[in-house]
């Protein structure tokens, strides 16, 4: 009798031997898949959904050739205890690379990212386009809509009734997803940074309001495309500001025209700038209500820090430079030399075959 039950025990012992010695080798083998690369062709976008468990993430994985077996994918996730742990979003992978790895990055959320440069001087109706085509998944529509939305320019600390001028202008990172409001806010929460910076270097005897600044640095950043002009081109607004001298810049009648049409035209008419608006500059005195575009960081703290300067007046070299004077004399001498003369010339030399 104890001679069966030995034997009995020892079989016993030699077939859990043998279950843990077949285990063993299943997970050998599947360490060895998932530590095997594959070679993908391109890059493989996938969109994991919420509430996706371990088989339907395999299914997915191998339908689109991110991992070659279906099977084993899924065998391995469940090996880990990856489950729980799985986190939706969107997958970008390319090879080569291995099902572990694979797995990795839809554990610990590394989701896709998208970027989408918003250039200086750029108006609202402009950069909102740029935002829907990112990839991010905006709608243009509802971004429409949030510029003008009260309580979401009160949250996000815009204090006008556009957000025009408060979208700053940079370059952003966002994962598939995320919302109109997060995208807008983060822009202006950039914006009112940019902000703290340059009004930490104000300098003493500039009186300009967070919304003035604004609205002095989008008009700064539209007069000239040069860098080094910009603390001087505020030095002259400033000047003009302070004398009671009314701004007469074109951009405001550009934003007016455009404010009253609908349409943005490059164009001024002498009956443009006699238009009565708000943002007309010719029409009426100080600054406009607000912002007529997005001005950049060296742009704000021009607003606020100008070089120190006697001019009233700049005109432009016709290549995106200007020159400055102190006097309504000087002025009309280079408007006679830059804006008469300059395009006349132009005019009369001979065209190239």
């Amino acid at each position: 009798m104890k001679k069966a039950l030995v034997a009995v025990l020892a079989l016993a012992v030699l077939a859990a031997a043998g279950v843990g010695g077949w285990y063993f080798q299943q997970a050998r083998h599947l360490d060895d898949f998932a530590d095997t690369p594959s070679a993908l062709p391109a890059p493989v976008t996938v969109d994991v959904a919420p509430g996706t468990g371990p088989r339907a993430l395999a299914r997915l994985l191998a339908a689109r050739g991110v991992v070659p077996d279906e099977e084993r994918t899924y065998r391995y996730l469940r090996q880990e205890g990856f489950g729980p742990r799985l986190k939706a979003g969107e997958y970008e992978f390319q090879g080569p690379i291995t099902p572990a790895q694979v797995l990795e990055r839809i554990v610990t959320g590394q989701v896709k990212l998208h970027r989408f440069t918003v250039p200086e001087g750029l108006r609202a109706e402009e950069i909102l386009p740029l935002l829907a085509a990112s990839g991010i998944g905006l709608d243009l529509q509802k971004l429409e809509a949030l510029t003008t939305d009260a309580a979401f320019l009160r949250e996000a600390g815009v204090p006008a009734k556009s957000i025009e001028g408060f979208l700053f202008p940079d370059t952003y990172t966002f994962s598939k997803g995320v919302g109109e409001e997060a995208v807008l806010g983060k822009m202006v929460a950039r914006a009112l940074e940019e902000y703290r910076k340059a009004d930490a270097a104000r300098q003493p005897g500039v009186k300009l309001s967070l919304l003035q600044t604004f609205t002095l640095a989008s008009i700064v950043e539209k007069e000239t495309g040069a860098p080094e002009e910009r603390p001087r081109i505020a030095c002259v607004f400033h000047n003009r500001l302070r004398k009671g001298m009314r701004l007469e810049t074109d951009p405001t009648v550009l934003y007016a025209m455009r404010l009253l049409r609908g349409v943005f035209t490059k164009n001024l008419t002498r009956a443009d700038l006699q238009t009565p608006h708000p943002y007309n500059t010719y029409r009426v005195s100080g600054l406009p209500p607000g912002p007529i575009a997005s001005p950049g960081a060296a742009a704000l703290q021009a607003a606020l820090a100008p070089m120190a300067c006697e001019d009233l007046f700049f005109v432009s070299r016709n290549d995106g430079t200007h020159l400055f004077c102190p006097t309504y004399a000087c002025h009309q001498a280079l408007v006679k030399q830059w804006q008469v003369e300059f395009f006349r010339k132009q005019r009369a030399a001979p065209r190239k075959p």
